[in-house]
């Protein structure tokens, strides 16, 4: 089930903005609600539903910090992460006063809210926000150990308390940590399973889930990972992975373990052993220093929709060369993820704004590599999308070179309205379709040629009659008439009285000013 999120701006395109840079950073883990202020979010915070809310400060009807206020008076509040683009130690105080969590200023950076955003994720579990196992026979051993993963700043005294408070007094001698990537159903009988053995005094291990979709095992004896994957693969509910670290020995060492698994764990998008196991052993040998194809990648967002997308296909064939991926580090595939999401999808957004976001939600996963469970899937989302923004940015290239033809005919009329000029003059002048001038005109202008074209003449005639002393005949024939009578007729459909009616008035209210 996904957490709900609330994103509260008045802002349209930061609100937009905001949904799809989150939503293709973690395209399966919330449910996002947007509200224009904050009176419109009360109303649905009210619900108790919401479980994060992120909010601006400067904002029309209720601002964020009177918001933070009206929280308080519910009987469930959300995490709030505050937004601002006023480097303001008021607002900062006001923010830390309502106990919210982060305080982000604009422009956001999209890693320092993403690294909000996990933190809040794993608070928000270690609370007990979520029921993220089933009712276990040794819950104290296993909530130990979530804790001692999830906090970030805990020193090896205290780790050492806490684990040996929970009777893991083993994990002084050696174990090793594995991460096991399952299906939900699966790891939830697993668990059951895992507990029940702990409980009998089977064997010497302790399990917990840090984060969704991943439970953690450290075991005395490696050798009991390829019996869980075996008793996994058993339940016939999908292929389960598990990813495992160096041999470590101590306590202190724990966390150093869980990032060796967790590093392991990515070059499951590479490598697809029979075994169903990568050990971070085989694969802390691979290059460091492969260098980022960062000019390949510009060049890709330089070419959406000039036509040119053969060329574009062969330039991300470059920057994602399997012989290049295979033989590099993990972080070569993930700097060139991050790359292509800001360099070029984060970049149609900001040149095309809001209506790029329905073809980036379509392919939100493409936001980062780790969403998905094979490269060669990643490799294909990420081209896939190419091609449907490349044609794309060509549609509204397009439309931008006919609204310049436009802007072209109506020049030509204000140039040209006193002479024998009509749509076929015009089109012709333009070297473009009639019909089609026809309905390009009308949405450009908003108005038909015809209409247009009166309404300049007229205009200009108003102006002769305010300002000169010509005759009637003689503004009909500069402003572009057939003839003064049919002049005189258009000029009081418009107007509601005669050319001569109107320049009385004009001169009268001269006289007055």
């Amino acid at each position: 089930m996904k957490r709900k999120l609330m994103i509260v701006d008045d802002e349209t395109n930061i609100r937009v903005g905001l949904r799809a840079m989150i939503e293709r950073q973690f395209p399966d883990r919330y449910d996002i609600l947007l509200a224009a202020n904050g009176a419109e979010a009360l109303g649905v915070l009210s619900g108790g539903d919401v479980e994060l809310l992120i909010t601006d400060i400067r904002m029309p009807v209720m601002d964020g910090i009177e918001l933070l206020e009206r929280l308080r008076e519910l009987p469930r509040t959300p995490a709030v992460v505050i937004l601002s683009g006023y480097d303001d130690f008021q607002y900062a105080k006001a923010a830390i006063h309502y106990q919210a969590k982060e305080y982000l200023l604009k422009p956001i950076v999209r890693t320092e809210l993403f690294a909000v955003l996990e933190r809040l994720e794993d608070e928000l579990r270690l609370n007990g926000e979520r029921d993220i196992r089933a009712a276990a026979a040794e819950p104290e051993a296993s909530e130990r150990l979530a804790q001692v993963l999830q906090r970030e700043n805990v020193d090896e005294k205290e780790v050492r308390g806490l684990l040996l408070e929970a009777g893991l007094d083993w994990l002084d001698g050696e174990y090793t940590v594995g991460l096991l990537k399952a299906p939900a159903k699966a790891a939830d009988i697993l668990a059951a399973s895992l507990e029940r053995g702990a409980a009998s005094g089977e064997a010497d291990w302790v399990s917990c889930v840090v984060r969704e979709g991943e439970t953690v095992v450290v075991a005395r004896d490696p050798n009991l990972f390829p019996g869980l994957l075996a008793r996994l693969r058993s339940y016939s509910l999908g292929q389960p992975y598990l990813a495992h670290s160096s041999r470590a020995r101590g306590m202190g060492q724990l966390r150093l373990a869980y990032s060796q698994a967790r590093q392991a764990s990515k070059y499951f998008l590479l490598m697809h052993p029979e075994s169903g196991m990568i050990g971070y052993d085989a694969v802390r040998g691979l290059d460091s220093g492969c260098p980022v194809p960062e000019e390949t990648i510009r060049k890709i967002s330089n070419l959406i929709g000039l036509g040119r997308l053969p060329e574009m296909k062969r330039l991300l064939q470059q920057a994602l060369d399997i012989r290049v991926v295979s033989r590099c580090e993990i972080g070569y595939l993930m700097a060139v993820s991050r790359l292509l999401n800001e360099v070029v999808f984060d970049r149609v957004f900001r040149t095309y704004g809001e209506e790029s976001v329905e073809i980036l939600k379509l392919y939100k996963k493409a936001g980062h590599v780790e969403n998905f469970d094979r490269f060669h899937d990643y490799y294909h989302h990420v081209e896939q999308l190419l091609e449907r923004l490349d044609e794309y940015v060509a549609g509204v290239r397009s439309a931008h070179a006919e609204r310049a033809d436009m802007q072209k005919a109506v020049d030509y009329l204000h140039e040209h309205y006193h002479e024998d000029v009509n749509m076929a003059v015009v089109s012709n002048y333009m070297s473009l379709n009639y019909t089609y001038f026809s309905e390009a005109f009308k949405e450009f202008t908003g108005e038909s040629f015809s209409a247009y074209l009166r309404k300049l003449r007229l205009g200009k005639a108003k102006e002769l009659l305010a300002k000169t002393d010509l005759k009637v005949y003689e503004i009909s024939a500069r402003s572009g008439f057939e003839s003064a009578k049919h002049f005189t007729r258009m000029f009081k459909e418009s107007e509601g009285i005669t050319p001569l009616e109107y320049r009385s008035r004009e001169s009268a209210a001269r006289a007055r000013s």
